[in-house]
């Protein structure tokens, strides 16, 4: 019988869990307690999960012994598990080189708990060679098996989009590899079991990496294209959304918007992608020449910002300003690598005071990770010489801008949602 272990529960495990738990046995692992304790209560703060269906496959543990879905932070409880499915974050240091210790932290722990003719099956996303060449060995070295004759790996890389209600995970085609024919093929019938949209089995592993990685580093050149046209039309003063419009007519032209590029994927994985290519000799030009223009972007909307509060005459220094939206993406409470940090901190250190507002942030976890608060309400009485209009969240489209505008304001909109009548400036 068939029974998973999903090793981290964040954005990609937790929605994996659910799904496998509908027709195999399923443990969630997370050496976060206060997580696991969190989903036993049916719970889930990243809103990624049906926490309706969570609760359907965490009653069905109990009634059937070969499906459902139970939550631990033990190694005990996922030592009779035949299947393991790593799911752990890839970040990057303050290098902007890959940090691997979550994965090899996460490989050591299995190889205590890994028996003879188990599969391990990594998700997380990182360069072509890490499952093979990093992970399997930590798992040999502590548990004394050996690859493709005691154990087996494959690689299936996520693709999951926070926030995303439509292209959920069984209705995105879905990568699968193995590290021989034979587990190619039963980890292809695995995920083809719950993903509705199909499976694409990929000739290796790191075939299977490397077309996870270039998705989203083919994203980031795109969207960096784009923002230094930005940067270019401020330049020149024309509207880039204007500019876009009119190109946007003809039927090859691709639609990408200027913004800023923050989140755990695409401001991330160019740079794995990036170090795997310098340990060949090979430096890329085109991969980091992107994430240079996509970095700038942030402080060219704070100083942009104060430019236009200068030209309106307002003293920088002691200034009120508020930042609408702080996580990484839209309807979403992902926080994970916001350059909208980069814009408070670019504010802050001109003397500006900084309200920031988002309904759909957890003050803690934003008060945990970068030292920043965010105000509850916006004060009904309060007035502000700068707006800035940094996420798209759906309340902000209809946000009343007017209620909140000093004389003389200048309103910043960073995503062109904002009515252009109100608007002093935008990317």
């Amino acid at each position: 019988m068939t029974k998973i272990a999903i090793i981290g529960l964040g954005y990609v495990g937790l929605p994996l869990a659910i799904e496998f738990a509908k027709k195999y046995k399923t443990t969630g692992f997370d050496i976060n307690r206060q997580r696991v304790d969190e989903l036993k209560q049916g719970k889930d703060h990243t809103l990624e999960a049906d926490v309706e269906s969570m609760s359907v496959v965490m009653a069905m543990n109990e009634q059937h012994p070969d499906r459902g879905l139970s939550f631990s932070c033990l190694e005990d409880d996922i030592k009779q598990c035949n299947v393991y499915i790593v799911t752990v974050p890839t970040p990057i240091d303050k290098f902007n080189s890959p940090d691997l210790r979550p994965l090899i932290k996460a490989s050591e722990m299995l190889g205590r708990v890994i028996s003879k003719g188990d599969t391990v099956v990594y998700e997380s996303t990182t360069y072509p060679g890490c499952t093979e060449e990093d992970c399997v060995p930590a798992i040999e070295r502590v548990s004394g098996l050996r690859f493709n004759i005691d154990f087996f790996a494959g690689y299936s890389p996520e693709r999951i989009n926070p926030g995303d209600k439509i292209n959920t995970l069984t209705k995105i085609k879905k990568v699968t590899s193995g590290s021989t024919p034979d587990i190619a093929e039963k980890v292809d019938a695995l995920y083809a079991s719950i993903i509705t949209a199909g499976t694409h089995k990929a000739s290796c592993i790191k075939v299977a990496e490397a077309s996870k990685i270039i998705e989203n580093a083919q994203r980031d050149v795109n969207i960096s294209f784009v923002n230094e046209l930005a940067l270019i039309f401020d330049r020149i003063g024309i509207d880039t959304t204007e500019v876009l419009e009119a190109a946007g007519t003809k039927w090859n032209f691709l639609k990408y918007r200027p913004g800023l590029v923050g989140g755990h994927c695409i401001s991330v994985d160019p740079y794995y992608l990036a170090d795997k290519a310098e340990t060949l000799g090979y430096v890329p030009q085109v991969i980091l020449s992107g994430r240079h223009v996509n970095n700038s972007i942030a402080p060219f909307i704070a100083n942009k910002v104060l430019k236009l509060m200068i030209a309106k005459d307002h003293k920088i220094k002691g200034s009120n300003a508020l930042i609408l939206g702080v996580t990484f993406k839209e309807n979403c409470p992902d926080i994970r690598n916001t350059k909208v940090v980069d814009i408070y901190r670019e504010l802050c250190e001109f003397g500006v005071n900084v309200d920031v507002y988002d309904p759909w942030v957890c003050p803690n976890e934003l008060k945990k990770e970068y030292g920043i608060d965010t105000i509850k309400n916006i004060a009904a009485d309060k007035k502000y010489e700068a707006i800035i209009l940094a996420v798209a969240h759906d309340e902000f489209k209809v946000f009343d801008f007017e209620r909140h505008y000093s004389q003389g304001a200048v309103i910043f909109d960073a995503k062109a949602v904002v009515n252009r009548q109100w608007v002093d400036g935008r990317l």
